[in-house]
């Protein structure tokens, strides 16, 4: 209960960096914490997603028994920015099990295709993206084809995620 009792006192670095101190690589207390995340009442949805990737960053195993429920959240259109710039941000930090590769890949090209996304879903995106396309040219390919026209306003942000795509 000391997670919800945490995020329900607001979102802050402090309150974020108490939950993964709790968590530490403890798989159960990780649960709780995507179980709240999963409710879907939007200002936990969004408070948890924090500590999450950091969490992924730290212990990338806590994840895995998880992975393709996070994954299902990256194609709604009715959660929070922050759900799916988090889940693409931990993404980055585990090793994708080749039968989700192509479920994630595709999913990565239609957020950074998507002009309504924000620049760090996108920008999260292209990295996952292109973490799975260097193990397949031809992918390669389609990600460079997606994200060209992304680059006539890129931010700084796209254009170091990009850099050595052309």
């Amino acid at each position: 209960m000391i997670i919800r009792e945490v995020l329900e006192s607001g979102q802050s670095r402090a309150n974020m960096l108490k939950i993964v101190a709790y968590i530490g690589d403890d798989p159960v207390r990780f649960r709780e914490l995507l179980d709240i995340f999963f409710e879907g009442e939007y200002r936990m949805t969004q408070r948890a997603a924090w500590p999450i990737s950091v969490c992924a960053e730290k212990h990338p195993e806590l994840l895995m028994p998880h992975l393709n429920r996070l994954i299902d959240q990256l194609p709604r259109q009715d959660v929070h920015d922050a759900v799916k710039r988090n889940v693409v941000r931990l993404l980055q930090f585990v090793e994708i099990p080749k039968r989700l590769q192509g479920k994630v890949y595709s999913h990565c090209l239609d957020l950074i295709a998507d002009p309504k996304e924000p620049v760090a879903v996108k920008a999260f995106s292209i990295t996952v993206a292109r973490k799975i396309a260097e193990q397949e040219p031809a992918l390669m390919e389609e990600l460079r084809l997606v994200v060209k026209p992304q680059l006539q306003n890129a931010t700084p942000a796209l254009r170091v995620r990009v850099r050595g795509l052309f």
